[in-house]
């Protein structure tokens, strides 16, 4: 079963903790039978969250679930921006894949309406 926690340690993530600088790094991982198959790494920093990176595997459905986490906890901080400042170029296709973020574009605008679209999209 897939499991979707924050880690309560850097162990593993301190190459990230340079990247987030003076902001607190948070580690979310997916966990599939207490095995981490993916994560994400971020930053709360006043009206925006900055993901610095994240791992997926390969699989579009957990880079999905992933950002999607991060994107449900800003919202509940009152947090409407996401800046993907990812140290890997590559890990931006799978963002503009899911439309996360528009072409040519590292921020994704207005969080709570993208995760309140998605309440649209089940009632069609």
């Amino acid at each position: 079963m897939l499991e979707i926690m924050e880690k309560l340690s850097h162990e593993g993530y301190e190459y990230l903790e340079e990247a987030a600088g003076d902001n607190t790094l948070h580690i979310t991982e997916a966990l599939d039978k207490g095995e981490v198959i993916g994560f994400i790494a971020y930053s709360y920093c006043g009206d925006h969250t900055v993901v610095y990176d994240y791992s997926d595997g390969g699989e579009l459905l957990l880079c999905d679930g992933l950002v999607r986490s991060v994107m449900f906890k800003s919202c509940l901080k009152g947090i409407g921006k996401a800046v993907f400042r990812l140290q890997n170029e590559s890990g931006y296709a799978s963002l503009r894949k899911l439309r996360f973020l528009p072409p040519d574009s590292d921020t994704a605008e207005d969080l709570d309406s993208f995760m309140n679209g998605c309440e649209n999209c089940k009632k069609q």
